[in-house]
């Protein structure tokens, strides 16, 4: 067994990075039997994804250069059956052209590889030293990655080294290559960087690296501290989007044009703030079963609503606090949630703690149906989350807040243990002083309707009238369904069960051809409802698999959006001062 706590060794070709593969050789020092196995699936993105499926060519030989048998058990592991040899060399090719935050991406300009999809390891040799070498392209200026660098391998050398101290190290740490623009910032005296791979002169990375320093340094004052040493943003402007993250990094993707947007570069913020709260919540402070991972197989936790919902529920507020947005875009942004909970039909279907349990089946597979039967644990965690923050708020007489939780759940789970559904209830009700059985029993294993007033009170807030939201726009009936345009086809993309086109029966895939008797094509289907009334009945022909038929609807007003937040401009002062401290202005 002494053989088995020796390094692996790998070494990354980009011999040709056009065609989307990186060439991956991997010395393993031992022989005789040997299982290789690769991960389904990466942690914080809850679907297995048959990372195993993009591996072709996979040889290896023994230190005398013998070929050594090897025999696929399974579709994610290799036996091979080296005998007496000392190491064995394997190779294999990996394909990466999927541009997301959990694959690969391989191109003539940059190399993004996640852990997970990329390095195929050996039974036995998890807790071992995994040391990653690259041999890059002349025209690429390096690569980064929260893996420590190899002391031995001169900084300028043209094939950088990381050593990971064991599997899963390597795993929760990608790796960018290419010709990024690196900001380099310091918190507390711990080194940040900013990473923006494809910043193309549309991005003012000088500027988005100071908002990002506020938002580390006002997690740093709520968290108090940073519990790491280094930390990566990789940033990838390249019309991508989404987030992924790891102990000590984050990997973003965002579109070259999202800076210059108000709304779209706000969203890039939070999406800076959402990743990096994880360095506390979930990659420290985790819930139990995610941790020492499984990545074979599927892990259930009832927690995902606190590990991403609540996560969600500080992504816009954090950058508010720390003054890189306004309040009034918090409200915009945080309205958006609320309307998108009240505004599914799920909601009445399924708990926030069922949707965690579900996330493998349902949240990463969406289809035409899944707005009536289920909710997203982001949306609905987070707006449970501030439901949360008012009640221990209300609780302590604003001595205590959701923050005083993080910090306790921090302290108490960021070790070998992570928290069960009970743990958080009960360090809850520590915080607030009181018991929370009906709020968790109602808000979070239930599937009540929430009740927003009592919150709204409290933090001198209200909604504003629904039909305010009504523009000229905005037609003044409602079906309850979703359009798309296909081949100059009108198509129904979803039908909400709870409107009237789905109380008529009209399905997805519909096609849509008239309505009232009068052809109608896509670009004026939103137009043509303006002609009607809320309770008239009217006739919409349609071609379901080719068969015309006609449907009738009895058309209901449309319902506006009565979920935008305001503050209030009778809110009585302790509800200001209670408001200006939930908002950091304070």
């Amino acid at each position: 067994m002494t053989d088995r706590i020796r390094s692996l060794q790998y070494v990354l070709r980009f011999s040709e990075p056009w065609t989307h593969r990186v060439e991956v050789s991997l010395r393993i020092p031992a022989g005789g039997d040997l299982e290789l196995w690769m991960p389904v699936w990466t942690p914080g993105s809850y679907l297995v994804r048959e990372y195993s499926r993009h591996v072709q060519d996979l040889l290896a030989t023994s230190d005398s250069g013998a070929p050594v048998a090897v025999t696929k058990t399974r579709k994610n592991r290799w036996m091979l059956a080296a005998g007496p040899a000392k190491s064995v060399d394997v190779t294999y090719c990996v394909y990466g052209r999927e541009m997301s935050v959990r694959t690969n991406w391989i191109d003539g300009d940059l190399a993004l590889l996640n852990g997970a999809a990329t390095f195929v390891t050996v039974r036995g040799f998890e807790n071992a030293p995994h040391r990653v070498s690259l041999a890059l392209p002349r025209s690429w200026a390096g690569a980064w990655t929260a893996l420590a660098a190899d002391p031995s391998v001169p900084a300028n050398e043209r094939e950088p080294a990381f050593l990971a101290a064991d599997h899963e190290e390597l795993v929760d740490s990608p790796i960018l290559a290419g010709n990024p623009a690196v900001y380099d910032f310091a918190v507390d005296g711990v080194p940040v960087s900013l990473v923006n791979a494809g910043e193309d002169g549309l991005w003012e990375g000088a500027e988005a690296v100071k908002h990002a320093e506020a938002i580390v340094r006002a997690y740093a004052r709520m968290m108090g501290g940073l519990p790491f040493d280094r930390y990566l943003f990789l940033n990838c402007i390249t019309e991508g989007r989404g987030g992924l993250e790891h102990k000590k990094c984050a990997v973003l993707m965002t579109s070259r044009y999202a800076y210059r947007r108000r709304k779209a570069y706000a969203d890039w913020l939070g999406l800076v703030s959402h990743e990096f709260f994880h360095v506390w919540n979930v990659k420290r402070s985790r819930p139990a079963a995610l941790g020492p991972f499984d990545y074979e197989n599927e892990v259930y936790t009832r927690s995902l609503w606190v590990a991403e919902g609540i996560t969600s529920y500080y992504t816009d507020l954090m950058p508010c606090r720390a003054g890189v947005t306004t309040p009034e875009e918090f409200l915009g942004m945080w309205s958006d949630a609320i309307g998108k909970l009240q505004t599914t039909p799920g909601r009445s279907h399924q708990s926030v703690e069922e949707s965690s349990f579900d996330a493998w089946i349902k949240l990463y597979r969406p289809d035409e149906n899944t707005g009536n039967t289920t909710i997203s644990y982001y949306v609905k965690g987070a707006v449970v989350a501030w439901l949360l923050d008012v009640e221990i708020r209300s609780a302590t007489g604003g001595a205590k807040s959701l923050d005083d939780l993080m910090r306790l759940l921090f302290a108490r789970y960021s070790g070998d243990r992570g928290f069960t559904d009970a743990g958080v209830q009960k360090a809850a009700e520590e915080i607030a002083g009181a018991s929370l059985e009906a709020f968790f029993a109602r808000s979070v294993r239930g599937r009540e309707e929430l009740d927003y007033e009592p919150a709204l009170r409290a933090l001198g807030l209200r909604f504003r009238p629904a039909k305010e939201g009504l523009g000229e726009d905005t037609p003044p009936v409602w079906l309850g369904l979703e359009t798309t345009a296909s081949n100059g086809k009108l198509l129904v993309a979803s039908v909400r069960e709870d409107g009237p086109a789905g109380q008529a029966g009209l399905s997805a895939e519909d096609e849509i051809l008239a309505l009232g008797g009068f052809r109608v094509d896509a670009g004026k289907f939103t137009e043509r409802l303006h002609q009607y009334r809320p309770g008239e009945r009217i006739e919409i022909l349609i071609s379901r698999r080719d068969a015309v038929r006609i449907v009738p609807v009895v058309l209901a007003g449309h319902p506006g959006n009565p979920w935008r937040v305001q503050f209030d401009p009778d809110a009585k002062d302790d509800a200001v001062r209670r408001r200006d401290a939930w908002l950091g202005r304070t």
